[in-house]
């Protein structure tokens, strides 16, 4: 479509532009904008593992997995303060070596599993699970393989635990007399060589049923062993308890086989629809069982949990608590509470309020019968406070969540309701994008089969603006301004020992999990985030000085952190200075002056304040970061370019926050003084931006970390306008680590290996897009959902981590809007196949609202609005290649 002319963008409402004879234009245009679609995952059947199928609700401090199973719902509940370690850990203090990580309950700890609701309703499923996990394997080796009665398929774990559990519940309690086990298809080392089988009726209690110690591997290959039960009994639930060979790099089995039980035994259940809404926050449940009644449940995640059940309901609600608190029955409601080994104390409570029939209890769950409607009311909590002052210790739980819960209750579910999905779309409805509308029969098939479909090479824009509505879903959901940030899994955790603690990964974890918040209009979330930078300081500032000197001034962190203050594993000597991009940013896009005065500023100034006493001078006279590392990659060595290029950019955000304050002006000079005796970025041998100072980099390498391209993003120092050779190494040093040879085509398809990691993706395609490639940025993104993406939409590391998901939003905002050089940027990384469309409510520097509408490639018209600005006075604004003077609309 051709550019509209000024004549006919007069006649439509006014378009926001330069003025055409070289005056100031007036942003006044009303651009044809998307609403929030599409925003709904849909299913056809129940999720069968929580990883991949489980999908997420949550209210930024209680979440929840939800299974939509028939018969027998999971509902498994995290709470994000439900920590083990101890306040304000770190290794050094602790007396072990940076390389240590300690997740013990007396050490830096780990998030733990808060418990698991089961609410079952008109017969049982059978279901495979493997709850010791999250294990790492590959997707076609999963637990579910030791049930497709195909002995070339196995279950793989990779670097396995102390111990792998396999567990199955039973539709109803069965007597098992034996078992069987199938050896994998090589490596004999690998297989079960040492376990114990146990049966249970409600999870709680176990009794062993068999136990065996082999004197080495399967015999053969493919083989399968019978082994029997002595004293077999009814039970629901049967687990396995394996025991690797220690030093064995992986442990695997290929089927595994209880006598007598079907393990894909499940009700039969017809019109099954199982679907998450983004924009309501509210998941759904509906089929009609085998008795020709329909069935549906609905979940939201308010002020508490409420689940809702409606049909012919009679079955047991049953409360688990992840850490071993006994559970309590009364007559409507189930309780737990207990205190870890670290003190920390947890409780929760639901209430079962029923419409119809009878409800009855046995003093440990609740049984209902003949229910037309049940409703549940859910609270946790512990004393956690977020506040290093107090010991990171606040009031008791209890009270608290038994008042939530009476005070839910007595508002009812329709009213909670109705004020959550008013809160929660108010929130998700300030932004919408729209490149392309996927066809009608596509657009209705399951998530899962729509996935493929997309991993196979197909089109489908409305998945990929799915993805974009999930990011800021999936951050909304797990960071609120009052609690604490996402971590490695957001706020979604059923293991005591998860991957990497789920800990605040310092190195490009926790920052990318807030690259969207701000562009996508998520600041309360990201103020979760700098609300812990504020308190994390307090015992960081102590474990900096017992690793840099008594006399170190300012501070910074380990790689992880805890929620209790905690240092663990090696210094990432940068850390506290990328937070400070954060304090900077949350201020830049906002123009808060009471939040950068009091909280921001004090911060970053200390922060400067710790590298100016720490940097050295080379033989250059240059100064660099000493005894620096490039994530997580190389030797520890000075300059590297990871290090100098965020302490430029701190020393710049320091610059700026002064210079909007008009405050310290000779420690702003230092700074600038500090800032421009930088080693500065290098150009390599075969052009690439180098990662150390040495030209060493090897242009065969496809290492994860893109640490030294931190100044092209999320930084600004390497521009294609304000330093276009650097930018042009840049893209030589991205291409290569994507694995990109000359000559030969470049597709998702041929980055490989250790490129290919959850958040990995997400970097390149802001990258990408930073350097004005729109085509290799949708390239990276198609790379996030062919291979790091799980039928429920988490990515994937592998194991499930989330930052992939949260950081997305905030690259394909990159792809639509800039804002960084001190213009705002549209459309600077279209790539072709999003050719026409539209956003609204996108955020730019400086405090303003960008909507805008293109075709062709063109932006046709667009607008902004200066809400958060402190005047309209006007800005550059990037159009179609021109750059053009407007003034702001007025909110």
């Amino acid at each position: 479509m051709p550019e509209l002319s000024r004549r006919a963008v007069l006649a439509a409402g006014g378009l926001a532009s330069a003025a055409w004879a070289g005056g100031v234009g007036v942003a006044s245009a009303r651009p044809v904008l998307p609403t929030v679609r599409p925003g709904r995952l849909e299913y056809d059947g129940p999720a069968r593992a929580w990883e991949s199928g489980a999908l997420p609700i949550g209210n930024g401090r209680l979440g929840a997995m939800l299974f939509g199973g028939v018969g027998r719902d999971r509902v498994q509940l995290s709470e994000q303060s439900l920590w083990g370690g101890v306040n304000d850990y770190d290794n050094g203090l602790a007396g072990v070596g940076d390389d240590a990580f300690d997740t013990s309950m007396s050490g830096f700890g780990s998030y733990r599993n808060f418990g698991d609701l089961y609410v079952e309703l008109g017969g049982g499923v059978t279901e495979l699970t493997a709850p010791g996990g999250p294990y790492e394997t590959s997707a076609a080796e999963t637990v579910q393989h030791t049930i497709d009665g195909r002995k070339e398929t196995k279950w793989c774990v990779i670097s396995p635990p102390a111990t792998v559990v396999w567990q199955l519940a039973l539709r109803s309690a069965a007597s098992v007399s034996g078992y069987s086990l199938t050896s994998a298809n090589d490596v004999p080392e690998r297989d079960p060589q040492a376990w114990v089988l146990e049966g249970s009726n409600d999870g709680r209690v176990w009794t062993v049923l068999d136990r065996q110690q082999l004197a080495g591997p399967f015999g053969a290959r493919l083989e399968t062993r019978h082994f029997g039960v002595a004293a077999p009994a009814s039970y629901r639930l049967y687990r396995f308890t394996f025991t690797p060979v220690a030093g064995v790099s992986h442990f695997q089995v290929a089927e595994i086989a209880l006598d007598g039980v079907d393990p894909h035994d499940t009700p039969h259940v017809t019109q099954y629809r199982r679907s998450l809404d983004l924009v309501s926050g509210v998941h759904s449940t509906e089929y009609v069982d085998e008795r020709g009644v329909r069935f549906r449940s609905t979940a939201f995640a308010g002020d508490v949990l409420v689940l809702r059940y409606v049909g012919q309901l009679s079955g047991r609600v049953t409360l688990l608590a992840g850490q071993g608190a006994r559970t309590t029955a009364d007559r409507t409601t189930l309780r737990f509470s207990g205190a870890m080994g670290n003190g920390l104390r947890y409780a929760c409570e639901v209430r079962v309020v029923p419409r119809g029939g009878s409800v009855t209890t046995d003093g440990t769950s609740i049984e209902v019968q003949d229910c037309r409607e049940l409703v549940l009311y859910v609270d946790g909590r512990t004393d956690y406070a977020m506040s290093a002052a107090n010991g990171w210790r606040g009031s008791a739980p209890g009270p608290a969540v038994q008042q939530s819960v009476a005070t839910a209750v007595r508002r009812g579910a329709d009213a909670l309701l109705s004020k959550h999905q008013e809160d929660f779309s108010a929130r998700m409805n300030r932004v919408a994008v729209d490149w392309g509308t996927t066809s009608a029969d596509i657009a209705a098939l399951p998530t899962d089969q729509r996935l493929t479909r997309y991993a196979d090479g197909a089109a489908d824009p409305s998945l990929e603006q799915t993805l974009f509505t999930y990011s800021r879903y999936l951050l909304t959901s797990s960071s609120r301004p009052d609690g604490l940030p996402a971590n490695l899994q957001g706020l979604w955790n059923d293991q005591d020992q998860p991957a990497w603690a789920s800990d605040y990964h310092t190195n490009i974890n926790v920052q990318m999990n807030y690259w969207g918040a701000e562009t996508t209009d998520l600041p309360d979330s990201h103020q979760a985030l700098t609300r812990f930078i504020g308190q994390v300081a307090v015992p960081s500032r102590v474990a900096t000085r017992h690793a840099f000197g008594a006399n170190a001034r300012g501070w910074t962190a380990r790689t992880s952190q805890s929620v209790f203050g905690g240092n663990a594993w090696e210094w990432n000597t940068v850390a506290s200075a990328w937070y400070a991009q954060h304090l900077w940013e949350h201020f830049a896009f906002t123009q808060d002056l009471d939040y950068l005065r009091k909280d921001a500023y004090p911060l970053i100034k200390e922060i400067c304040e710790f590298w100016e006493d720490r940097l050295v001078e080379n033989a250059d006279g240059r100064l660099v970061s000493p005894d620096g590392w490039s994530p997580e990659h190389g030797p520890r060595e000075d300059g590297v370019m990871y290090d100098q290029q965020i302490i430029w950019d701190l020393f710049q955000n320091y610059i700026d926050a002064a210079g909007v304050l008009g405050v310290d002006g000779q420690y702003r000079r230092t700074v600038t003084d500090l800032q421009a005796r930088l080693a500065p970025n290098k150009v390599g041998r075969w052009g690439q931006l180098q990662e150390w100072q040495t030209d060493r980099d090897d242009p065969a390498d496809i290492h994860r970390h893109t640490s030294h391209l931190f100044a092209v993003y999320p930084g600004r120092q390497i521009t294609p306008a304000g330093s276009p050779e650097l930018a042009a190494a840049a893209l030589v040093s991205l291409k290569a680590r994507c694995g990109e040879k000359e000559g030969e085509p470049f597709t998702a398809a041929t980055v490989s290996g250790d490129s290919r990691r959850s958040w990995t993706w997400p970097w390149r395609c802001a990258l990408f897009a930073r350097l004005g490639d729109g085509e290799r940025a949708a390239i990276m993104l198609r790379g996030l959902l062919t291979f790091n993406t799980l039928q429920n939409l988490f990515a994937t590391h592998p194991p499930f981590q989330i930052d992939g998901n949260l950081g997305v939003s905030g690259a394909m905002t990159e792809m639509l809007l800039q804002s960084h050089t001190g213009e705002i940027s549209l459309l600077p990384a279209l790539p072709a196949s999003w050719a026409d469309g539209s956003f609204r409510g996108l955020r730019a520097r400086g405090g303003y609202r960008v909507d805008c509408r293109w075709a062709a490639g063109r932006v046709q018209s667009f607008r902004i609005t200066a809400d958060r600005a402190a005047s309209r006075r006007p800005v550059q604004v990037r159009v179609n290649g021109t750059v053009r003077t407007v003034r702001p609309e007025a909110p």
